[in-house]
């Protein structure tokens, strides 16, 4: 099928207007990995042909797309003022090694993040599954947000557009209501400007859970690691349901700002912003983060990226990558007990832990 040729303008403007099982290690590979040796370009989804001897892939829920097991989130280097040229390289070497599917949202950086993905965007569209979000509950917030979105990643459409950070019930009920922006993702759907629609969290399991359930969203993204079993597990309480369901699945927040990774030294605490403020260095390697989530039955992990030698070292683990056992798992989690605070900073944290 193909996409609609739609006015971007026309149709923004006409729209402002109105208005338990978790499966992990050996037997995940067996059944939901491929690498396969060719693939025929569809006309309706992006392609990167490196990506299939880069990494391997695996099925993007019921999109039909299939996407590398490491993406490239927009936060980190990308959403920072200032970074336009390493930003671009870091884009450009990412898709050159194969990733094939790029996460940002309209709130990253004050839109900073989308003005740097789009400088690459208007050459190598084609080449990508490009999603992004609305942090606006409202439907003429989020039309707005989306005419940005477009203009800023210098596209007429995007692959996926998503709730951003799904927090509280109340949200839910403000997405839904008459002038929601549920009604805006549906709008923009129907039109052609959005392929796919998703929600995103990392703070509550059990709302995104019910969310899952009472709307066919094509994707969740969510804040999954090693210490996720430890706190408001989203591993326990909410994966289930979403590999139920059979709908994408992306993990999130691997490394936690580099937080857990053994290699960061923490800075002098004034110099913390105070929710992520901590006196302790990480306690496991990127590679251990990263075949961590890997394992985890989730379609990709999306990752921030600071300069190009770690995207050439994420990607180069992706292509080494081979699930791991149950035992290695927990292992892994163990390692992450003296930090789980810092693990999961962006959890709710009023339940006096």
């Amino acid at each position: 099928m193909k996409k609609k040729k739609i006015n971007r303008r026309k149709f923004l403007g006409t729209g402002l207007a109105a208005a338990a099982t978790v499966t992990v290690g050996s037997s995940f590979a067996a059944n939901e990995i491929d690498k396969p040796i060719s693939i025929k370009k569809n006309d309706e989804n992006p392609f990167n042909p490196v990506t299939y001897g880069a990494m391997p892939t695996r099925s993007f829920g019921k999109t039909g797309y299939k996407v590398g097991v490491l993406s490239l989130g927009g936060q980190a280097t990308l959403e920072r003022k200032g970074t336009e040229e390493i930003s671009e390289k870091i884009i450009n070497r990412a898709i050159d090694l194969g990733v094939n599917y790029i996460d940002t949202a309209a709130s990253y950086g004050g839109g900073q993040s989308q003005l740097n993905i789009g400088q690459v965007m208007k050459t190598r569209r084609s080449e990508v599954w490009l999603s992004s979000k609305t942090h606006d509950r409202s439907y003429d917030g989020s039309m707005r947000l989306l005419e940005e979105s477009l203009k800023n990643l210098q596209t007429d459409h995007l692959d996926l557009w998503q709730l951003h950070n799904i927090q509280r019930q109340d949200q839910i009920n403000q997405i839904f209501a008459k002038d929601g922006a549920i009604k805006a993702m549906e709008k923009a759907k129907s039109e052609g400007i959005v392929r796919h629609l998703g929600i995103t969290g990392h703070f509550e399991p059990l709302v995104l859970m019910n969310a899952i359930k009472n709307y066919p969203f094509d994707s969740i993204l969510m804040a999954i690691n090693a210490a996720d079993v430890h706190y408001l597990s989203f591993k326990n309480y909410l994966l289930p349901e979403a590999q139920k369901r059979g709908i994408a699945i992306i993990g999130m927040k691997v490394a936690t700002r580099g937080r857990m990774i053994s290699t960061w030294t923490p800075p002098p605490m004034n110099e913390q912003p105070a929710r992520l403020a901590t006196q302790k260095p990480g306690t496991i390697t990127i590679k251990e983060a990263l075949a961590y989530n890997m394992s985890l039955p989730v379609s990709t992990t999306i990752i921030g990226i600071d300069n190009v030698a770690q995207i050439e070292e994420d990607v180069n683990i992706a292509s080494e990558f081979s699930p791991l056992s149950l035992s290695e798992m927990e292992e892994i989690e163990f390692k992450t007990l003296p930090i789980v605070r810092q693990g999961l900073y962006f959890r709710r944290w009023d339940l006096g832990a």
